[in-house]
């Protein structure tokens, strides 16, 4: 693997952090300057930082999380008001992965390894999100003007998938997938498709599912979804 990560890995720095430590010359491997961009192998090679050798590679933390609605996405909130991480255990550098706004459900992810956490929200990337919304309106026409593309204010929506399910009462399941995370988007695609949206929740992250898990509550990765996430992330 490249040095960067696996400085990254044994929990020196990031990835960027590391490309600095060996720009400025501190890090040796097996006794000489390493470039940047340097293949190494941790089971091989001797690495130092300003002498001290790196420690093993670091296991990041992973956590799934059914968020409920009314549950802030930030670390703290001046309103006092509910966060996430008043939902899951206190891990230090834990962080989120895609925020879900005040009122939207559903899978959130958070971790202590940023450099995933970048790859996984990074545009380029086109991480696939699936959400679900309980919506009111003529959903018949709003799935067929959503697979047509939507403008909205910051540009073209154009659903990599999109379908509706009748619930009754004029009432419907519209699920949309996208390959992007532009603020509140689902919300303000269903508001220029005249869908009033009573309920959200995003029921997919990724390679990442909310199955079965209960509102409020958290799993871990399965070994499968580490797999694929480590993957994205090199």
């Amino acid at each position: 693997m490249r040095i960067n990560r696996a400085l990254a890995r044994s929990g020196v720095a990031s990835r960027r952090g590391a490309d600095e430590l060996i720009a400025a010359g501190r890090v040796l491997v097996n006794g000489a300057l390493p470039s940047v961009g340097q293949n190494v192998e941790l089971d091989r090679d001797v690495i130092t930082v300003d002498g001290k050798p790196i420690g093993a590679p670091v296991q990041n933390k992973w956590i799934v999380l059914n968020k409920p609605a009314g549950v802030m996405t930030t670390r703290r909130d001046p309103e006092g008001r509910e966060t996430v991480f008043d939902l899951v255990q206190d891990v230090p550098g834990l962080m989120y992965v895609g925020r879900l706004d005040y009122m939207t459900e559903g899978v959130l992810l958070l971790t202590t390894d940023g450099d995933a956490a970048n790859a996984l929200t990074h545009p380029s990337n086109e991480i696939e999100r699936t959400y679900v919304a309980t919506v009111r309106g003529n959903a018949a026409e709003a799935l067929r003007a959503a697979r047509r593309g939507v403008e909205l204010e910051d540009g073209m929506v154009r659903p990599l998938d999109v379908a509706a399910r009748p619930l009754g009462n004029r009432m419907w399941e519209f699920e949309v997938t996208i390959a992007e995370g532009r603020t509140r988007e689902i919300r303000r695609l269903c508001a220029a498709l005249d869908l009033a949206v009573e309920r959200l929740v995003r029921t997919r992250f990724g390679p990442v599912k909310l199955g079965r898990l209960p509102l409020g509550k958290t799993r871990d990765l399965t070994s499968k979804e580490r797999e694929i996430i480590t993957a994205l992330a090199r």
